[in-house]
């Protein structure tokens, strides 16, 4: 699989670089992830809101830049990764800075046919480097990034309207995209080969649940 970076044109179809928000900012909110989100040895965690990086002196700003004054949850993924498994989308967007160099897998949702599935031959992986301000926006289908350089790690603010995430509601239709409502403002198809499909998400990946090991190694 090709890594490109998120400052190639391609990356513009699924989001954006905020690359006017100023360095200062990005950095009181990259010191913050670190200090307060331990970084586990194995695997991924999320914490869909962590109450420090509401007590940064820039979060104001950036919360009203995201959302326009709506409740933000100021979140973080963490860990090491380096497989699709599953991805998601919301009803919108999400801004994601990474404290370490990560890869994002990406699609559209209009790449799904009407039994909501996707040929992971679709998927694209954009490298974000550290302190990359970005926007996914609300139609990219998206999930855990992977770490670019398994010694470091990864941290991610992952910033969403609040409550996305949250359990999900009962009594949802089974209309419309309801049948792949897996969460609060959260639609999943996985991999038959994953934990959530042995947890009845719906299995929409379709051909290789893609590894970026190998393609990590051309990442610098």
């Amino acid at each position: 699989m090709n890594i490109v970076p998120v400052t190639d044109p391609s990356f513009a179809r699924y989001g954006r670089v905020w690359d006017d928000v100023p360095q200062g900012v990005r950095n009181q909110m990259v010191a913050a992830l670190r200090e307060s989100v331990p970084l586990a040895e194995e695997g991924a965690s999320y914490v869909a809101d962590v109450p420090a990086l509401h007590e940064v002196p820039a979060a104001h700003d950036l919360e009203l830049l995201f959302f326009a004054g709506l409740p933000t949850e100021l979140g973080c993924v963490c860990g090491r990764n380096t497989k699709m498994n599953s991805l998601e989308y919301h009803r919108s967007s999400e801004f994601n800075l990474p404290t370490d160099d990560v890869v994002l897998l990406l699609a559209k949702r209009e790449e799904l046919d009407g039994g909501f599935c996707l040929d992971t031959s679709l998927v694209r992986a954009f490298l974000v480097p550290a302190g990359t301000l970005i926007e996914v926006y609300a139609d990219t289908l998206h999930y855990t990034p992977c770490h670019a350089h398994a010694d470091q790690g990864f941290r991610m603010l992952v910033a969403l309207p609040a409550g996305t995430n949250g359990p999900r509601p009962a009594d949802v239709p089974r209309y419309g995209d309801g049948a792949i409502l897996w969460g609060a403002n959260k639609w999943v198809i996985t991999h038959e080969s994953t934990r959530k499909a042995r947890q009845g998400a719906h299995v929409g990946l379709m051909g290789e649940n893609i590894d970026v090991s190998e393609a990590l190694a051309d990442v610098r």
